[in-house]
């Protein structure tokens, strides 16, 4: 049973097994367009929920990746298609972030600064679940991680966010589980 669950990028540069060297089986994933997480996302929900509850993963490593499609698309000024609602998310991220991200000296440094700040937004998003806080409350061992990789030098690394319990959350987003 996997104790990992890898939320990454639909990518195909991004092949979740191999960045952490782990044979078919160690590692359920989930994949879609710049790894989002939101509230709404049944698909993303239901796959957190059935490696929580069912597998007892006991890390959710949420991946990004440098030079994200997705992401560089959300800091554009038009229109992609289906895909504007997706991104849109990651377009307030970036909104929020503008004066930060103008000060970098390239649009690649900007794009890959976003790719960071999208990871650990939802890292953050999956800790608000009430999928995630339930376990906790359960006492179940669980831990949210950020990582994002590298395509170009192949390295994937930790952007040093974790969150392993309840009082880590903002307290507009803790929730008691029903009685």
């Amino acid at each position: 049973t996997p104790e990992f669950l890898w939320i990454g990028c639909s990518d195909a540069r991004v092949p979740a097994n191999e960045i952490v060297g782990m044979l078919p089986g160690d590692l359920f994933v989930h994949r879609n367009v710049a790894n989002v997480v939101l509230h709404t996302d049944l698909n993303c929900l239901s796959v957190i929920q059935y490696a929580v509850d069912v597998l007892k993963v006991k890390h959710i490593l949420v991946t990004g990746h440098y030079g994200c499609g997705g992401v560089r698309a959300s800091m554009q000024d038009r229109q992609f298609g289906l895909i504007d609602g997706w991104l849109r998310t990651i377009r307030d991220l970036y909104y929020e972030n503008r004066d930060v991200l103008a000060k970098l000296p390239t649009e690649e440094e900007r794009v890959d600064r976003l790719c960071e700040l999208n990871v650990i937004q939802q890292v953050a998003n999956v800790g608000h679940t009430s999928i995630v806080q339930n376990a906790w409350h359960r006492g179940q061992s669980l831990s949210v991680h950020g990582c994002i990789y590298g395509i170009k030098d192949g390295r994937w690394k930790s952007l040093d966010v974790t969150i392993s319990g309840f009082e880590q959350l903002p307290p507009q987003y803790r929730l008691r589980p029903q009685d």
